[in-house]
Order: structure tokens, then C-alpha cells, then sequence
């Protein structure tokens, strides 16, 4: 049985609406992952937005909980069921139905669709919801409905918002399998496993100023489930670890064939961490997630090295992940297709990541083991942090190293040390830094739904206001001068800033008005332009002419950007998938996943590719196409985006097909040219390209040969190559000249011996003391020289040692602190700096002292 499927069109014989899984980076700037199946619901159940037409809905939903407030990483390989990456599966209402059908739905498909035996079946309500206990005796015996508190059986978004009580459905697996102290109902063992939670959202709460919580009867209450899959599939096949499941037991039987050691009871835990986080890994790069040092691409860098580690206790010393790869799609490819889509990509940074791990992780073991065979009660902080910062080993990995040995780390020195190295990954991370904004929206949707967008086709429209809001977002009839606020335009021409083109700037204008629009972003589907009135006030209900000032050049940065990643596609790979992009009026940046900088040549190549797209005239068209369709014809989709049945499919010629929503030129020949101005690393694994085109790239050339010109009259030569290259000549024979006469004007150096070694300690005014030790050694056979050099306030310091007990290194480190300096070297040649010139004496006598002692 498709347990998924199945689930989703149960849910929609029942009037559902089917909503497809939101990406795993959620539009909530309080969450790191989407963590749950209600979170792309939020802004309905808390009212920031109105319901939407169908109020009910159904969804298969993936999550991650490997990072900030929500977190199983730690219990991920160490019990049945915790995983980094899981599907819920959740049907939803927005005031419609409530507790009586909620409940009969999931009972239905508990007992009839899954089949699941009535005698195996038990229920918990919250203590104080009689309603939920009446209604579930219509189905199950009271004697199977079980009572608890708070803890275990409500729910609620936070301190305000709304709330309720929760039922949940468990699955009894049986005394004869589970037995401990802790295998009761509501207890912490895995006999009675939770499958279904039904949460009833029926209180509005309210935290008081005195910190009391009060809660109200909401109007019309809500219905959130959720219900885990890959618990449900353990169950229907008759298995009591989700690990032994059809959805793991693929990879991990295939890990096995790959791995030296085989599946024992020592090795189950490192097998089952590994196919938990391969999937994990898997989807957040399919979705754009890459790896690197801060916020989620370090969430899944440290789930992947986990998975190395443990793979490394299998015996493995080569990358190993990306030969899962095509067993995990096997299991999940059909119904998220974007792994099969992107299987090439995702296994070369899988690969990456893994060849950047291993290249450290044998000498991170080697110092891991030499500390804990020196641990008694508490593993070294310092040494945990020099695990992560010169080994890649993350706390936690570290932490999970020691959980068989009973051993915490010392994680107040580790933090104090993390806090100290400013520019390393931040020890905690709040949420995903955008700014997140309150406001009437809710109000201004039931009044007028969503704007019209009309800037594909016009850049000026005669547009109504249709509301105006303040800067807090607060509606207000009318704007003074002077005064910055955001308008609601009835149509609009200004393109929201999103898929990485900045928004619209422009002005709005009528017979007695002129106000700025100085940027335009959406809000809960509305499309709102932030104005700054610069004469007489504004109002509500107004007619202006909407006029757009920058898309010309935006339009041909954001096209240009298009044929840019053709080009790259053609020459680096097409592994090669965007991982990030900006265009605006006067640039565009491209990041995209390459493992290395790019040469000249390459770079050269991709420059002249674009130009020569743009030579031949591409013509640019716009069709609006069913997804699949659109999938059929090769467009290219940006990573984490979540499209509709429909989408807007932007081509240049044979070259270029993308998933698109901005604006473009219509043919390519309007972008006129297109220069790379730097090329550069962004992260392990992603660079940067910076260009611009149209008026941006006339500005560009016209800089550079501005400053050709000025190059000339310095060099004054019209030939600035020929002009430089005499002037370099010159400054070597200069510098040669110089070196001569301070040779020439060199006061002698005293020698002396010592038994049969010549011994040079002295001062040196001028010349290259690094040539003249150079020379006592070629030309003596046995000598040791330190020479001292005073230049303006610093002294510099070379000592020298050829067939002599005085190691030159150690000489320097005697002698350069009396001068305030410090340096050193190998034994036969050493130098140091120093910076205080008043004790050169002080220190040519410490030298000598120091050779006789050592000779």
C-alpha cells in the first residue's frame, strides 16, 4: 500500500484540497526548517490572513528537526524512531469542521483505509475535554481513552495565539516486545507508539501584563493534525524499528555491500545514522541547501559529518554517500521527483563535502583518541575546540563520540573559546534574519483580496489607491509630506522585489501630487510599495499615474543572468545549478555550486558565450505552461522553490528555459554588452560571478579607459604596456645601484674564532644581511653568524649555522625579544623583527654570550 497516497485522496474524497510539501526553508523568519506539516498554514490559523476558499485542506509534508528550538539530531541512530528528515502527513481545517469529523475522519482511515486492528488501538484526550470524550465513544470502548495534563495533551503556538486540546491515537506493539518500566501508556518507552496527534484549536490566548495567561473562546475553531509516515509504514509492515522499515532497509542493505564491517549489534546504530542523514543531506541540497559554516548550510554540513564519522567506524576512508544515492531514489524519486531531477548535482556535493571531511577526520581522530585516553571526568574543551576549528568536527559530533563512553565535554570552555573567535559559525542560531513584519494585512485582504500586477505588459498605469498603510504597517486614510508610508495600488506596475530581482522604483503622480516609490515587496500575496510624499498629502481613494523608473536596466541585468548560467552550464558542467542571485538597475551577482575557481580561460570563454547570445538576437518569450509540461520542455527551476500546477516559463532561443516570475528584455540584443567583473569563492563548494550589462557595462568601459588614459600620461607613453615595462626596468636597475653603493660604503664585520668555527656577531648598517649570511656559509666550513640591523624604528635580526652544535632557530629566539620581537626558523637559517631600536647593543652582547655558551 502507498500509505502517502493513500492518505492524500482519502483526504480529498472528503473535499479536501491536496497542498503539495513547502520547501524545508520556510517563509517564517522565527523557524530554521519547516518543521511541521501546519507551518505553510501559520498565517491562516493565527489570522494574519483570511481563509482561503476551500477551508479545508490536506498535505504530505517533509521536515527537518536538526537545528535551533527543534532538534533530534542528538537521538537520530539511537532509538526507533527519531529522524533528521521525516514526512507528516496532516489534514486541516480553517474554522469548518471541528471535533466530530476530525475525529471520524482519522478513525476511518485508522481502522478501515490502514486496517489497523481495533484491540491494538488506544486513544488520550485532554483531562478536561469532556467534548473529545463523548465524541470518541462513538468509536472505541471509553475504557480505551485515557486522560492527561498539559504536558502531554494541549497545544499552543506560543505565549499568544491560538491553542487547544490535543487526542492523539497510539498503536500498542505488544508486552511480548516491549517490557521495560517505562512501556505504558504516556510513558517514555516503545511499546504504546503515538501515530496520529488531532489538535483542537479552540481558545485564543492572551499573556497579560502581570505574565498570567488568559484564553477565549475562539469564534471558529480549527482542526491541525499530523500524522507520521514513516511510523505508519513501520506498523503496516510489521516491524518495531522504522530502521527496519522498506523506507531505510534499501540503504542500509546496500550500505553494507559497500561497507568493511557488517551489520552486528556494535555496528546497527553508525548503519541506521547513515541512512537517516543521507536522506536528510540529500533533500536540503536537491532544495538549494548547501553546506557551509553558518545557519542551514551548517546544520547540513554537521549532519553530514556525522554521517562520515560513523561511516568511518565502518571502515570507510573514501566518500561513500553518493553510492546510496540511487537506492534512496529509488525509494522516494517518484513522488518527490526533484531528486531524480537533480541526482547529478546533488551526488557531486555530496562527494565534495565528503573528500573535504576525510582529508582531516584520521588526524581529528588521532588527537580525539590521545585526549580521551587522558579524560578521567570531563573531555577537554579546549581540545573540542580545536577539533572544530582545525578538524571541521562540530560540538555535537564530538558530543555524540563520547555518549558510549559516559563522558560530557566541557562546553562552558568550548563556548568561552567560540565567543572569543569572532568570525567563526555563531553558537546559537535565532531564526533566518529577516525582519519579520505585523500588520493590517489580514484586513486589507477581506477588503480588496490581492492587487493586480500589470508591469509585464506596462511600466506606467493610471492606478486607484486602494489603502494606505504607515511605516509600522498600521492603515491610515492619508500621508503627509514628507512622510514615509506603504500603498496599496489597485493595479500595479511595480514588480515586489523576489527570485532574486530588486523591486520597482518609480513615482506617482497626478495634477497636484508627486510621491517616490523607493522600493516594492509583498506581503501575504498583496503587492505594496513603500512611497515617500514629497508634496501635499496623499489619500485613500486617490487616482494616480503609476510610473516605474529602473526596470529597463533591471530587465536586462535579470536576462542577462539567464544566458550567464546557459554559458556556465556549457563550459564548467551541467552539474553547475544556481545557488543564489541579485539584479538590479546597475549590476547582477550569480552564485552557483562549483567545486574551484574558475581559470582565466574559462571565465574568458563564458564572457565571450553571452556576448555572442546576445549577438545573435535571441528573442525572448514568455509562455504560461502546466508544471509538467514545463519540466518536458528542460526548464530549469530555482532549488526551494515551491510552484503551482501553472507556471511562467521564460526562453532565450535554444538556449536558455527557466521557471521565472520577473521581467525581461525581449529580445537579447537589448542587454548590449556583458562584462564579468570578478569571479569568487563564496563558500566550500559555491562561487560568484559579478557583471553587468546595458548602461552599467557603457559606465564600466568608459572607467576603464578613463584610468588607460591617465596610465599613459603617468607613463607617458601611448603604448602603456611598453611605458610600464621600461619604468619596471628602470626601478630594477635603480634598486640594483642602490644595492652597490650600500655594499660599497659597508663597514667591515668583526669575525672571530672559536676552536675551529668562525664566529660573526655583529651590527650591520646597511646592505642585505640575508646575502651576507648566505655568503659565510658558502664560503665557510664551519661557521655560525648573527647579524643586527637597525632600520628606522625597527631592527631586523638573521642568524645563520652551518656544521656547528648552535641551532640558528633557537639563536633567534634568545636574542630578538631584547630588541621587542620574536620570530624564528630551521636550524641552519633563522630571522626575526623586532621594534625597539635602543637595545641592538644590548642584544649583539646576549648573542655573543649566547654562542660561546652553545659552541
Amino acid at each position: 500500500m502507498d500509505i502517502r497516497k493513500e492518505y492524500l485522496e482519502f483526504f480529498k474524497s472528503k473535499g479536501h484540497e491536496v497542498i503539495s510539501s513547502m520547501p524545508l526553508v520556510p517563509d517564517d523568519p522565527t523557524l530554521m526548517f519547516t518543521n511541521a506539516g501546519m507551518v505553510q498554514f501559520k498565517d491562516i490559523f493565527t489570522g494574519a490572513v483570511p481563509k482561503p476558499s476551500n477551508p479545508t485542506a490536506t498535505s504530505c509534508q517533509l521536515c527537518v528537526r536538526a537545528g535551533g528550538k527543534h532538534n533530534d539530531l542528538e537521538n537520530v541512530g539511537y532509538t526507533a524512531r527519531h529522524h533528521t528528515l521525516f514526512e507528516m502527513l496532516g489534514n486541516f481545517s480553517f474554522g469548518d469542521y471541528f471535533k466530530e469529523d476530525a475525529i471520524a475522519y482519522a478513525w476511518e482511515f485508522v481502522t478501515k483505509n490502514l486496517a489497523m486492528p481495533v484491540d491494538k488501538l488506544w486513544v488520550t484526550i485532554h483531562d478536561s475535554d469532556d467534548e473529545a470524550f463523548e465524541i470518541w465513544q462513538k468509536h472505541i470502548d471509553a475504557s480505551r481513552i485515557k486522560r492527561f495534563g498539559d504536558k502531554d495533551n494541549f497545544w499552543s503556538m506560543g505565549d499568544t495565539g491560538p491553542c487547544g486540546p490535543c487526542s492523539e491515537i497510539f498503536y500498542d506493539q505488544g508486552s511480548e516486545h516491549f517490557n521495560t518500566e517505562e512501556d505504558y501508556l504516556g510513558g517514555e518507552g516503545d511499546r504504546f507508539l503515538e501515530i496520529w496527534n488531532l489538535v483542537f484549536m479552540q481558545y485564543e490566548q492572551t499573556k497579560n501584563a502581570d505574565g498570567t495567561i488568559t484564553r477565549s473562546e475562539l469564534p471558529k475553531p480549527s482542526i491541525d493534525t499530523g500524522m507520521g509516515l514513516e511510523r505508519v509504514i513501520a506498523i503496516k509492515e510489521g516491524v518495531y524499528n522504522n530502521f527496519d522499515s522498506s523506507n531505510f532497509q534499501p540503504i542500509i542493505k546496500k550500505l553494507e555491500s559497500l561497507a568493511e564491517k557488517k551489520i552486528d549489534e556494535s555496528t546497527i546504530g553508525s548503519y541506521r545514522v547513515i541512512a537517516d542523514h543521507l536522506r536528510a543531506n540529500s533533500f536540503m541540497l536537491s532544495q538549494g541547501i548547501l553546506f557551509g559554516n553558518e545557519g542551514r548550510p551548517y546544520v547540513n554540513r554537521r549532519i553530514m559529518r556525522r554521517a562520515v564519522r560513523h561511516g568511518y567506524l565502518l571502515g570507510f576512508r573514501k566518500p561513500f554517500m553518493s553510492k546510496l544515492y540511487d537506492t534512496l531514489c529509488d525509494i522516494l524519486g517518484s513522488h518527490y521527483t526533484e531528486l531524480v531531477e537533480q541526482k547529478d548535482y546533488v551526488k557531486e556535493q555530496l562527494t565534495l563535502e565528503e573528500e573535504r571531511f576525510f582529508k582531516t577526520i584520521e588526524s581529528g581522530m588521532t588527537l580525539f583518541n590521545e585526549e580521551l585516553a587522558n579524560t578521567k571526568e570531563k573531555f577537554s574543551g579546549d581540545i573540542a575546540f580545536k577539533l572544530y576549528d582545525e578538524k571541521g568536527f562540530p560540538l555535537d559530533l564530538t558530543q555524540d563520540m563520547l555518549r558510549d563512553k559516559n563522558l560530557d565535554v566541557d562546553v562552558e570552555k568550548f563556548d568561552e573559546l567560540m565567543a572569543a573567535q569572532k568570525a567563526k559559525a555563531k553558537a546559537s542560531w535565532k531564526g533566518s534574519g529577516d525582519a519579520a513584519t505585523d500588520g493590517d494585512f489580514k484586513s486589507l485582504i477581506e477588503k480588496y483580496g490581492e492587487n493586480e500586477f500589470v508591469g509585464y505588459t506596462s511600466i506606467t498605469t493610471k492606478s486607484k489607491i486602494l489603502a494606505i498603510l504607515d511605516e509600522n504597517f498600521k492603515e491610515v486614510n492619508s500621508l503627509e509630506k514628507g512622510s514615509i508610508g506603504w500603498v496599496m495600488l489597485d493595479k500595479t506596475p511595480f514588480y515586489a522585489t523576489s527570485g532574486g530581482q530588486t523591486g520597482d522604483i518609480g513615482a506617482l503622480e497626478d495634477e497636484e501630487h508627486v510621491a517616490i516609490i523607493e522600493a516594492t515587496e509583498k506581503f501575504h500575496g498583496i503587492n505594496l510599495s513603500k512611497v515617500k510624499v514629497e508634496h501635499s498629502n496623499i489619500s485613500a481613494g486617490e487616482e494616480v499615474n503609476a510610473i516605474v523608473a529602473n526596470r529597463g536596466e533591471v530587465a536586462k541585468h535579470h536576462s542577462a543572468t539567464h544566458l550567464l548560467q546557459s554559458a556556465l552550464k556549457m563550459v564548467l558542467g551541467d552539474t553547475v545549478s544556481q545557488a543564489g542571485s541579485l539584479n538590479d538597475a546597475s549590476r547582477l551577482r550569480f552564485d552557483f555550486t562549483y567545486p574551484k575557481a574558475m581559470t582565466t580561460e574559462q571565465i574568458d570563454e563564458v564572457e565571450d558565450l553571452v556576448n555572442s547570445m546576445i549577438a545573435r538576437g535571441l528573442k525572448g518569450e514568455v509562455e504560461e505552461l502546466p508544471i509538467e509540461e514545463a519540466k518536458k520542455k528542460g526548464a530549469i527551476a530555482m532549488f526551494g522553490e515551491k510552484y503551482g500546477d501553472t507556471v511562467r516559463v521564460v526562453s532565450f532561443g535554444d538556449v536558455s528555459v527557466e521557471f521565472c516570475g520577473g521581467t525581461h528584455v525581449r529580445n537579447a540584443l537589448d542587454i548590449g554588452s556583458f562584462y564579468i567583473t570578478k569571479e569568487s569563492g563564496v563558500s566550500a563548494g559555491v562561487r560568484r560571478i559579478e557583471a553587468v550589462c546595458g548602461l552599467a557595462a557603457i559606465n564600466y568601459t568608459k572607467a576603464i579607459i578613463n584610468e588607460m588614459t591617465q596610465v599613459k600620461a603617468e607613463v607617458k607613453n601611448n603604448d602603456a604596456i611598453a611605458g610600464i615595462k621600461k619604468l619596471k626596468d628602470q626601478v630594477k636597475d635603480l634598486k640594483k645601484e642602490l644595492e652597490d653603493a650600500q655594499n660599497s660604503i659597508q663597514t667591515p664585520i668583526s669575525e672571530e674564532t672559536i676552536g675551529d668555527t668562525k664566529v660573526v656577531v655583529d651590527i650591520v648598517e646597511n646592505g642585505d644581511i640575508k646575502k651576507l649570511v648566505d655568503d659565510y656559509k658558502n664560503g665557510n666550513e664551519k661557521v655560525a653568524i648573527l647579524l643586527i640591523q637597525p632600520k628606522g624604528e625597527k631592527v631586523m635580526l638573521v642568524a645563520g649555522s652551518k656544521n656547528t652544535n648552535v641551532k640558528a632557530g633557537d639563536w633567534i629566539k634568545a636574542v630578538a625579544p631584547i630588541v621587542g620581537g620574536g620570530g624564528g626558523g630551521r636550524p641552519d637559517f633563522a630571522q626575526a623583527g623586532g621594534k625597539d631600536v635602543s637595545k641592538v647593543n644590548e642584544a649583539k652582547e646576549a648573542a655573543i654570550n649566547f654562542v660561546k655558551e652553545n659552541l
